[in-house]
């Protein structure tokens, strides 16, 4: 059999009803021989892989029995896979374009040094009323894990996402491995996205903490792993202080407990931190700072 073209890869947790939405969405992207779809269910008990197996019969479908944590998961799948490109998908993200392959192929046919495209991503539970923008596609720090696309030759060229990071930062992570080997990440809007969250909310779930946590350690991680040594202090004293002013001088001592811990997290990891270390040069920092940030959240024009 000829080797696919896209490789569709989800990773999930106990989500059926997520990933059935999502699976439906996309499904008749996989009516196409080029293209193959895998989930991957990382230790469900909600009966997800035999759900996948029964309604959508042409998904390969892989499980830990115990969960390995969803890094693990992508790892795996990108590194099998023989796909010439990959798109990344959260259980709770489907596309609203129609038929965006297309798109995604020829853009990286027509951008040679294009490692990644970063695609357009709706944060909401309804999909927007509006989907026109008039933002043009345009080099761009770093990408969401959301939704994303990888050319696999740049994949290969990287080390896999660190999975002791756990949640939170593994794209910046990939992002710095692409710039060090001149491969570019791009912003396509052409390609909308929508991820079934509701943002606001989050702040009053139960793992607010953790979540804070981990994004804190993550972000500190990077520091480490790729700043200057000159510019880390300056860094880090800014990072904590504006958690300080903006939360914990608020009275939010959740906060408070998760920059503790995430400080604690920071002073385990030095092992790890010193084994990966790829610092960039003061030169390449002060490029890599001139990039357009990240496109994280698209909002329809009014």
């Amino acid at each position: 059999m000829p080797k696919p073209i896209f490789s569709i890869q989800i990773s999930t947790k106990n989500r059926k009803s997520d990933l059935g939405i999502t699976l439906g969405k996309i499904n008749y992207l996989l009516k196409d021989k080029s293209v193959e779809c895998v989930v991957f269910d990382d230790g469900s008990v909600d009966g997800t892989d035999e759900y996948v197996k029964l309604n959508f019969p042409n998904i390969k479908i892989q499980k830990n029995t115990v969960s390995k944590g969803y890094l693990f998961c992508r790892n795996k799948m990108l590194n099998e896979t023989e796909a010439a490109f990959a798109i990344s998908l959260d259980d709770d993200a489907h596309f609203i374009t129609i038929n965006p392959l297309e798109t995604i192929k020829k853009y990286f046919d027509d951008n040679i040094n294009c490692g990644l495209l970063a695609l357009r991503i709706f944060w909401g539970l309804e999909e927007p009323n509006s989907i026109i923008s008039a933002v043009e596609s345009q080099r761009v720090k770093g990408f969401v894990g959301c939704a994303h696309v990888w050319r696999m030759k740049a994949w290969n060229a990287i080390p896999n996402y660190p999975e002791w990071f756990v949640f939170y930062g593994e794209e910046d992570f990939a992002s710095y491995q692409l710039f060090k080997k001149d491969w570019t990440v791009n912003y396509l809007p052409e390609v909308l996205v929508n991820h079934r969250v509701d943002v606001k909310s989050r702040k009053k779930d139960l793992d607010y903490g953790i979540r804070l946590r981990r994004s804190l350690r993550s972000g500190w991680y990077l520091y480490f792993l790729f700043y200057p040594i000159r510019i880390i202090p300056e860094k880090m004293a800014y990072s904590i202080w504006m958690q300080f002013k903006l939360k914990v001088f608020k009275g939010d001592f959740e906060a408070l407990k998760a920059i503790s811990l995430a400080l604690l997290d920071l002073g385990l990891a030095v092992p790890k931190i010193i084994k990966n270390t790829n610092r960039l040069t003061r030169q390449e920092y002060h490029s890599y700072q001139q990039l357009d940030d990240t496109k994280i959240y698209w909002r329809p024009e009014k």
